[in-house]
């Protein structure tokens, strides 16, 4: 079966051609809007607001921010579709290039574990060394590149994505409140540039001791060594147990599972997600409907996906788990989906668990859900929607999800409810989506039939998002940070109550109304009560389709573009939509009525900076990064125009077939890279898309430098280059002089191919 895509063209078909000629401004533009509240990290936002996820032990800290000291280079933050600093948890990260560079945290809680959630480049593994107060640990962490990089050809939009991944340790020992830990490149660790974006330290209770009366996996002959296969060991133990009606025990350990395990009813419990390991991408595959309940807690589920699986084959938990169920502290990481979970599951709980790093989504609810709750659970970097309900082949009904906090969904929403009827999102952190998604949607979007619309009461409330909503390559605007979308079918006989929301620092509108599928469905009985919305990009409302809303106790501050866009297909008429407002709204409006997409003010304000960076006096002076080392990938880049998504970040993402186009008839133009600290350039290499159907064209550019970003000096004069599908479509400038520069300019003065500058890849070497 296929999973859920998301909005695709025909949402942008529907848009007036005026309208879609607006372009929306480069991110590259300085933010007018006072800034935000200080604390717009996920989990901090979330304390203060009484939401989001609280996981026992654990504490975050951001790589930029106030508890960490680099001599790194920042990059970021970026809002681009397909960009290392987008996809980092507060749009920024440190990346460390050379030998002595490192990020150190110096912790405010006690930890004896940490998680590093990382990127390395494609194709690339390897290790990175640790110290804990100056001390190098004799372990390292072990980085690969391998189960990152996903491509998703088949997601109209998509771009190469979910550039990250994780690797945790345990300590050898408890680290105490005020030490430091340091992640540090040393002469062994070659995987560079590392790009950290944050830690996860936890302070983990010790290993669970086994139930009385339970069945051991390890006396049906399961290795917790990891070398044997476990498989048939773990079947003979969840039989023997469920034949005498005792739990199942996975002790401490590392064990294989090389084929799904049908399961009926059982509780299996593990010492603990950070002692009890299953090396597996499909743990339990269920088939059909079962009795239950599946209890299961205590234990890791390890993957080790290689690009998405749409045909469930590599899902952790797949299937039903019956009724009454409770799973409870499960960590679940690369594997293609955390918990799709189909045929029917009543009075099912989620709760207390984490999931990482998905291919697609964290949990979704394929239908037949009923009474249950998924709560208090942490999930960051999920390859599509973090937290789903899909009302295919028959209705959700009743699920909660709950006290949540999600991070960094790389090509869909954070929390997405498609179809179905009586269902919550409350209480939730959602930050930082990306492509293709908001924060949170509510949808008719089918995808397949037989589909359930939206009926009885759906309520959003409580949620805090930060960051939220993104341009969607396929409509050509911007999608909010919450969404309302009669994309298959209108809003009929269901009543959807937002209330109590806060939406901070949405890159563009706070709420959008739409009818995704170009077919102009109505959207009404959203009701908006008591939300606060504190920073936007654009506007508060974004509506693009017939019906109403009632609007009372909304308050904003700092919004980009004052008004609504209220410019309704398919009448293309403002004013379409009907706002019904009450008592209590201040801070926006619903005039002028704005009939074309408002370019946003700049980038929404991203939190505190990043603390000391005077390098302990231990640390050797950072080297040159080694010499076949691309100096300008996923570094920071503007340009001084380019035309539709044809963005400045597209010509440092390391995708050959993306690119950046300025804009059309306007030379001269310019595209800069910073390269984040100076460095000695001795050649560039330009690229252009491989495929044939560019055709040979010469483009003419010069080569500037700078080392401060102000004054630059000519690297390279004007010159004619010659660009050839037949050769690679690729051009080699060659500075002899090796310069010492940061920022490196190329100033495009004509094209043979196209009236506009074009470049898929700007790349920098030392030699």
């Amino acid at each position: 079966m296929s999973y859920r895509r998301s909005p695709l063209l025909a949402g942008a078909v529907a848009l007036s051609t005026a309208a879609l000629g607006l372009l929306l401004a480069s991110t590259s533009h300085t933010a007018a809007a006072a800034p935000a509240p200080a604390s717009l990290t996920p989990f901090a936002a979330g304390a203060a607001n009484a939401s989001g996820a609280s996981i026992p032990g654990m504490t975050e800290y951001e790589a930029e921010g106030p508890q960490a000291a680099t001599n790194g280079s920042r990059i970021g933050p970026d809002y681009t579709q397909a960009d290392l600093a987008t996809e980092a948890s507060g749009r920024q990260a440190v990346q460390l290039t050379g030998q002595g560079q490192y990020v150190r945290f110096t912790l405010t809680t006690p930890a004896n574990a940490l998680d590093l959630h990382y990127a390395v480049p494609q194709g690339a593994s390897g290790t990175l060394s640790v110290y804990v107060n100056g001390s190098k640990l004799s372990s390292e962490l072990q980085l690969t590149s391998q189960y990152s990089y996903i491509t998703t050809g088949q997601v109209p939009g998509a771009k190469v994505h979910k550039f990250y991944d994780d690797a945790r340790m345990l300590l050898p020992n408890t680290v105490a409140a005020g030490s430091t830990v340091a992640f540090q490149v040393d002469a062994g660790d070659n995987a560079r540039p590392y790009t950290i974006d944050v830690a996860d330290f936890y302070q983990v209770s010790a290993p669970a001791t086994q139930p009385s009366g339970s069945v051991s996996v390890v006396s049906q002959g399961a290795d917790p060594t990891g070398a044997g296969d476990s498989t048939n060991a773990f079947r003979n133990a969840i039989n023997t147990a469920a034949n005498a009606g005792v739990p199942v025990w996975i002790p401490q350990g590392t064990y294989l599972i090389s084929s799904s395990l049908q399961v009926d009813k059982a509780t299996i419990v593990g010492a603990g997600a950070w002692y009890t390991q299953i090396r597996t991408n499909k743990f339990i595959d269920n088939g059909g409907v079962v009795p239950g309940p599946v209890n299961l807690s205590g234990f890791a589920i390890l993957g080790n996906t290689v690009g998405r699986h749409d045909d469930s084959s590599a899902n952790a938990i797949n299937g039903s788990l019956g009724t009454g169920s409770t799973v409870d502290g499960l960590w679940i990481q690369d594997t293609n989906v955390g918990f799709w979970l189909r045929f029917g599951n009543t009075n099912l709980t989620v709760k207390n668990s984490v999931v990482l790093s998905t291919d697609a989504d964290g949990l979704n609810f394929n239908g037949n859900g009923s009474n249950s709750t998924v709560t208090n659970n942490f999930l960051r970097n999920t390859g599509d929607d973090a937290l789903a309900l899909w009302s295919y082949p028959a209705a959700d009904t009743g699920i909660t999800l709950s006290n949540n906090t999600i991070v960094q969904p790389t090509l869909a929403n954070g929390v997405a409810v498609y179809g179905g009827s009586n269902n919550t999102v409350r209480d939730n952190v959602i930050a930082d989506t990306n492509a293709l998604g908001s924060g949170i949607a509510i949808s008719n979007q089918a995808f397949l039939q037989p589909f359930t619309p939206l009926s009885g009461t759906v309520t959003v409330s409580g949620n805090t998002l930060i960051r939220t909503g993104a341009i969607n390559p396929n409509w050509g605007h911007a999608m909010g940070a919450m969404r309302f979308d009669a994309y298959d079918s209108a809003f009929q006989n269901v009543t959807v109550n937002v209330s109590g929301n806060s939406v901070n620092s949405s890159p563009y509108e706070a709420f959008e109304i739409v009818a995704g599928g170009g077919q102009g469905y109505t959207v009404s009985g959203l009701n908006f009560t008591n939300n606060t919305v504190n920073w936007t990009g654009t506007t508060v409302f974004q509506a693009e389709t017939p019906g109403s809303a009632s609007v009372s106790g909304l308050t904003a501050s700092n919004v980009g573009v004052g008004g609504a866009y209220n410019y309704g297909y398919p009448n293309n008429q403002a004013g379409t939509f009907g706002f019904n407002l009450g008592s209590g709204n201040s801070g926006w409006s619903t005039t002028p009525v704005l009939t074309s997409f408002p370019n946003p003010v700049g980038l929404p304000p991203t939190g505190s900076g990043g603390g000391p960076t005077t390098p302990p006096p231990t640390t050797p002076p950072p080297t040159t990064p080694p010499a076949g080392t691309n100096l300008a990938l996923h570094k920071a880049v503007s340009d001084t125009g380019h035309t539709q998504t044809y963005v400045a970040s597209n010509a440092v993402d390391g995708d050959a077939n993306s690119y950046w186009e300025s804009t059309d008839n306007a030379f001269p133009q310019s595209l800069t890279v910073d390269l984040g600290s100076a460095q000695q350039v001795g050649r560039l290499v330009l690229k252009l898309p491989p495929a044939t159907a560019w055709g040979a064209r010469t483009q003419t550019l010069s080569v500037l430098g700078s080392t401060d970003g102000s004054s630059y000096t000519t690297l390279a004069g004007s010159a004619g280059y010659r660009f050839d599908p037949a050769s690679g479509n690729a051009a080699t400038i060659t500075l002899s002089s090796h310069p010492s520069v940061r920022y490196l300019r190329l100033t495009f003065t004509g094209n043979t191919g196209w009236p506009a500058g074009q470049l898929s890849e700007f790349e920098a070497y030392s030699s």
